[in-house]
């Protein structure tokens, strides 16, 4: 038999019902562990209604030859950052909008329980903020902030919607599907006369505070996250095949340090060949069966 997603999951791909022996093992393994170090991927959040990209079937790679926009055409070009956020701006109501699901609420609970000591996350969709984790890292930063190029003054999406609204008080757009990190599919057409704002302060380019594609992390995240790293006894990898290097390094690093690694994902990982238990199901119908 095959366990189906919830009606909430539409973009969560097939998988077997948990395996009895491999809950054991990963039983084993957590109850071993003192200072568990967990990454979380975009396979954490399809329970939740959010696609990703590179599952099979349901990722965004595979329903659509739609890209993410990159770093580099974001800065370089009005148009692009036009197109952006009037798509940002159909699918913020709807994006925001989603909730924690179990997996997100059983990682907050190993926090509280003293199990979890650091979540790394390379979502940018807040789930684990909203979940009330604190002992967190955003990788690539969080959709739900906005930040100017050149001056560095932040503000919160939620109020920039108002300005967006307040600058296109006539433009109307229906959506064509739903993109990973927020926006949603238009046409240029449809984004042609749509007023993107400026910064209040300088009048400067604003972005969302996330990594784009092509784009790096910071050094200073990425050395605070290794110092995380070296405080812990174990890693657990939650929904992500690992296929972006910036998550993918501290993997390496775990390795490295002779950590046991297990990793909770639905299809192949770039750990598969390394780690020491491999588990391939639901984040939300296994972890809450570990205690």
């Amino acid at each position: 038999s095959v366990s189906r997603p919830s009606p909430n999951s539409a973009f969560v791909p097939a998988s077997l019902p948990p395996d009895p022996a491999k809950v054991e093992e990963l039983q084993h393994f957590v109850s071993n562990s003192k200072r568990l170090f967990v990454m979380t991927g975009a396979g954490i959040s399809t329970e939740s209604g959010i696609p990703d990209y590179r599952s099979e079937g349901v990722g965004l790679y595979a329903r659509t030859d739609r890209r993410p926009v990159q770093h580099a055409e974001f800065v370089r070009s009005a148009s692009a950052r036009q197109r952006y956020w009037a798509r940002n701006f159909v699918g913020w109501p709807q994006f925001s909008s989603h909730q924690p699901n179990t997996a997100h609420l059983v990682l907050r609970d190993w926090e509280k329980l003293g199990k979890l000591h650091w979540l790394v996350t390379q979502n940018v969709d807040a789930l684990h903020t909203k979940a009330g984790s604190q002992r967190m890292t955003e990788l690539h930063g969080c959709t739900h902030r906005v930040f100017c190029l050149a001056c560095g003054d932040q503000i919160l999406r939620a109020e920039l919607q108002e300005h967006f609204e307040a600058l296109n008080p006539t433009w109307k757009a229906e959506a064509f599907g739903v993109a990973p990190d927020g926006d949603v599919f238009l046409t240029d057409e449809q984004v042609r006369n749509f007023q993107v704002p400026a910064c209040r302060k300088c009048g400067g380019v604003l972005k969302p505070d996330v990594t784009f594609f092509g784009d790096t992390v910071s050094q200073e995240k990425v050395n605070f996250v290794h110092q995380r790293l070296a405080e812990s006894d174990s890693m657990l990898v939650a929904g992500s095949s690992m296929q972006v290097y910036s998550g993918y390094r501290f993997a390496l690093a775990a390795r490295e340090k002779q950590l046991p690694i297990a990793v909770l994902n639905i299809g192949p990982t770039r750990l598969d060949h390394f780690a020491s238990l491999k588990l391939n199901s639901r984040c939300g119908e296994l972890l809450p069966l570990i205690v």
